[in-house]
């Protein structure tokens, strides 16, 4: 179920995901060797992946049709990199910042910019930490494939990262989100944090093929007590 968006952004949003389809996505990627560069170091450095990198990739481009006139992402989570770094090499114009409290994983990033020669900055710290400090309320967009757990977990270790008037876009699949319930719980929280009401939108890929992307606009800078310090998010829920 997808709660209430304004007409305008609605048409927008139906067509630009129809003109990003799966075939087309994968087409992308086929054109664009740095993506074929990028599977192979995903591949190769051991613990990153369980299986093929490239439609991970191509999961990941299916945010492209949600970017409208984002110049700033900031990649919660980041993980191997996705979907920061094949946004970024999809949309080169786009300050990427990747975040990844694992030191490890870190590592691997910077090793990819590089490799690829990308400019973008990796944090190699927790979000908690990083949302109280200067990246707070600064970016355009956060985006996440790798979060899992409650919709209001993500959400207060994305939301503080977000300036007024930006959005977060958050991977799920479909059925993770969408239950009235939840809704509700993820609306209170994003209400709590500074969003607004989240709609949920299908994203389906050839790695997903009942992928779906969380929506939730940043309306106002988050208050104070928030983010709460490392690990209080997934120990206490807000709304749980």
């Amino acid at each position: 179920m997808s709660l209430p968006m304004d007409r305008p952004r609605q048409e927008h949003e139906a067509e630009a995901a129809a003109a990003t389809g799966v075939g087309e996505l994968a087409g992308l990627v086929a054109g664009q060797p740095r993506f074929a560069e990028y599977a192979l170091l995903l591949e190769s450095w051991t613990g990153l992946l369980s299986g093929p990198a490239l439609p991970l990739i191509e999961d990941s481009l299916t945010l492209l049709s949600h970017l409208e006139d984002a110049r700033t992402v900031v990649d919660v989570g980041s993980g191997g990199g996705m979907p920061g770094l094949p946004l970024k090499l999809a949309r080169p114009e786009l300050q990427v910042t990747l975040l990844e409290s694992d030191r490890r994983k870190a590592a691997f990033l910077v090793h990819a910019a590089a490799r690829l020669d990308l400019e973008l900055d990796v944090v190699a710290e927790r979000a908690e930490t990083a949302g109280r400090g200067p990246l707070r309320d600064s970016f355009d967009l956060a985006v996440s494939r790798a979060l899992a757990g409650p919709v209001s977990v993500l959400l207060e270790l994305c939301l503080p990262l977000v300036r007024p008037g930006g959005r977060l876009l958050a991977m799920r699949t479909a059925g993770d989100v969408g239950q009235d319930r939840e809704l509700e719980t993820a609306a209170a929280a994003a209400e709590a944090l500074g969003g607004g009401r989240p709609v949920v939108r299908t994203a389906p890929s050839a790695a997903r093929e009942r992928g779906a992307v969380l929506i939730v606009p940043k309306l106002s800078p988050t208050p104070s007590a928030f983010p709460r310090r490392p690990g209080v998010p997934n120990r206490r829920p807000l709304g749980e």
